[in-house]
């Protein structure tokens, strides 16, 4: 490859997606020895107030990124892949998905209080449904009274809401508050066993067209293959349940090991509604996926099961 221009990226204007996306150019860099340039793009999602929900949900933040790599304005885009639709592009390849940062979501409160600290009624903001159904299903099995709210905003939007006081607890990713510098303002790290992340939550993705295979090549240097499984696994159960990445769906694969040995791959995932009175939780394990299709297996045959037992009925008007 020739260095005789600068590779552009296509990110998001927020501060996160420009701070994930620096750190992908920075790794882009030492493997190519080319310079990267960030080229900042408008989403509908970025400009939309309405609740994801309402706007559709999948593909919000994506589109226009992957509009300006079809049109040649952009080399390649990172997005973060819990907002990829599961149906990936023919004339784009997804050239690599680095290793994943913590897939937890985590409780800003005021206080310093941890969720099961939560005073009678507090008020707890989100605009996933997927945490709404996961929380208030945990209140009510647990004796707790809740309110979720649904809020939209970036990270300072969100934060803001328990410094002035509106809400005394808001949920956030994990993954999105480490990009930042901002992990010491959590309160309390969400267990997967009360929450299940979204499919891919955690995780990068980082796009090329599909004819530019020297930049594919270049890029995959920074794929992590377990990570690349595991998310293959969570999006081919949201896939299967025929969800958006807006629906009340979490999934989490991660390794089973025995000491130092790994054992198993396991693959959980839930469905709910969002008033959290009905949830479909089911897990299963399997063999470490060696290719994508093992991946894609794990998930479906998850999903078959979370089906059986009437996944779908809870993922309609009701949950949104």
């Amino acid at each position: 490859m020739t260095a005789e221009r600068a590779l552009r990226l296509g990110t998001r204007r927020s501060k996160l997606a420009m701070a994930q996306s620096g750190h992908v150019a920075d790794a882009v860099r030492q493997v190519t020895g080319r310079e990267v340039e960030l080229v900042e793009i408008t989403t509908y999602g970025d400009t939309s107030r309405e609740h994801l929900a309402q706007i559709g949900g999948t593909g919000v933040f994506v589109t226009a990124l992957r509009d300006a790599l079809t049109r040649g304005e952009v080399d390649f885009a990172v997005h973060s892949l819990k907002d990829l639709p599961t149906a990936q592009p023919d004339d784009l390849t997804l050239a690599a998905v680095p290793l994943r940062e913590d897939p937890r979501d985590v409780l800003i409160a005021r206080d310093g209080l941890k969720f099961t600290e939560l005073p009678d009624g507090a008020r707890v903001g989100t605009g996933s449904p997927r945490r709404m159904a996961q929380l208030n299903a945990y209140a009510k099995s647990h004796g707790m009274r809740i309110e979720t709210v649904p809020i939209r905003g970036n990270i300072d939007t969100r934060i803001g809401f328990v410094e002035k006081g509106e809400l005394d607890a808001v949920v956030l990713a994990a993954a999105g508050l480490s990009r930042i510098g901002r992990t010491e303002e959590v309160t309390d790290f969400l267990s997967t066993d009360i929450v299940l992340p979204a499919p891919g939550q955690g995780a990068l993705a980082v796009e090329c067209a599909a004819t530019n295979g020297a930049l594919a090549a270049a890029l995959a240097e920074l794929d992590d293959p377990f990570t690349r499984f595991a998310v293959t696994a969570e999006r081919s159960l949201l896939a299967a349940l025929e969800a958006g990445c807006s629906a009340p769906v979490g999934a989490l694969a991660d390794l089973l090991a025995d000491g130092q040995i790994v054992k198993e791959m396991r693959l959980r995932g839930v469905v709910g509604t969002t008033d959290g009175s009905e949830l479909v939780q089911l897990s299963t394990t399997g063999p470490v996926p060696t290719s994508h299709d093992e991946a894609l297996a794990l998930g479906r045959e998850l999903s078959a099961e979370m089906l059986a037992k009437g996944a779908a009925g809870l993922m309609g008007e009701r949950a949104l």
